[in-house]
């Protein structure tokens, strides 16, 4: 199983990505993308981590998002990214991303489409349960800094194509999960067409 959990700032989406991680039964990894680069930033990570489960295994990485997946996956094993946000936005300034948008250019920065591309291609390879949790940031006005409309952009896309490729995806909203995608929200009709073309 592979689902995205979606949502604003305090929407539940990381609870709710914990609880089902916790359902799955599974050997749960942790992957945190956050870097504690300010003192602010710190406090938030010392808090999650104090909070997590403890027979969790934690593993922090801002970058290498997709190798750090294919080291940990495996059958019985429930891998939780939070968030996808954060690690689009280490990409974004590690490269030349930030650049291109404040001289108002497009983005087009190799390492970002790079590790783009590996996770995209890696997700669904993956053994076991996959959780990805990821902001929703177009509900909001357009930002006027330039940095951030691209920011937003890169975003809506990289939810977007996550989004095709998985199982299951999950709005969250003032704590309540609406579900977007999903073997659940397959309709008769959908389930008919399936059994037609299956072999006998």
């Amino acid at each position: 199983m592979k689902e995205l959990i979606i949502g604003g700032a305090r929407s539940g989406k990381s609870a709710l990505a914990q609880s089902r991680a916790r359902q799955s039964r599974l050997t749960v990894v942790f992957l945190a993308t956050a870097r504690p680069d300010d003192p602010e930033m710190a406090r938030r990570v010392a808090h999650h981590r104090q909070h997590r489960p403890a027979d969790w295994v934690s593993v922090e990485e801002p970058l290498q998002l997709a190798s750090a997946l294919a080291r940990h996956a495996g059958p019985d094993t429930c891998l939780l990214v939070d968030c996808l946000t954060l690690w689009l936005s280490n990409l974004f300034f590690a490269g030349r991303a930030v650049v291109q948008a404040q001289a108002g250019e497009p983005v087009d920065c190799p390492l970002l489409t790079g590790h783009i591309t590996a996770l995209l291609g890696c997700i669904p390879t993956l053994p076991g349960h996959l959780i990805l949790v990821s902001n929703e940031v177009g509900c909001g006005i357009i930002p006027i800094n330039a940095v951030a409309r691209a920011f937003a952009d890169e975003q809506g896309r990289l939810n977007q194509r996550v989004a095709a490729i998985c199982d299951r995806v999950t709005l969250t909203a003032a704590g309540l999960p609406l579900e977007l995608k999903g073997p659940q929200l397959e309709g008769p009709r959908t389930a008919r067409r399936r059994a037609i073309g299956k072999s006998p």
